[in-house]
């Protein structure tokens, strides 16, 4: 398997998440996780913020990063089952590039 470009990398996890919707749930981790639904999903990813947190209160720098993608991983799960791509949330952050969390946060208040 050859290196990706590092902004490839989302894109070509997000076709694969993408087509394992199809997939024998049998055969795929993923389309196992799409045929249980939502809700199995969503656990996951709680799952994996909370191994995430441990991670983080540890400070070993590899488990941190190992957690993470995890935790990343199954975020992305999520966007392909609500049918979203990473380009959205990558779209929200560059919104919010030179605004200050406060204010960005109370704008979200308004809405």
């Amino acid at each position: 398997m050859t290196a990706l470009d590092k902004d490839a990398i989302l894109n070509a996890l997000a076709d694969t998440l993408e087509g394992r919707k199809g997939a024998d749930p049998k055969a795929s981790y993923v389309a196992m996780l799409y045929d249980k639904g939502l809700d199995s999903i969503l656990k996951k990813i709680g799952e994996e913020a909370t191994e995430t947190v441990i991670a983080g209160k540890g400070g070993d720098r590899g488990q941190i990063v190992y957690e993470m993608a995890d935790l990343w991983f199954h975020c992305m799960i999520l966007l392909a089952h609500s049918g979203l791509h990473p380009d959205d949330v990558l779209a929200e952050l560059q919104r919010r590039i030179g605004v200050s969390g406060h204010e960005e946060k109370a704008s979200r208040q308004d809405k």
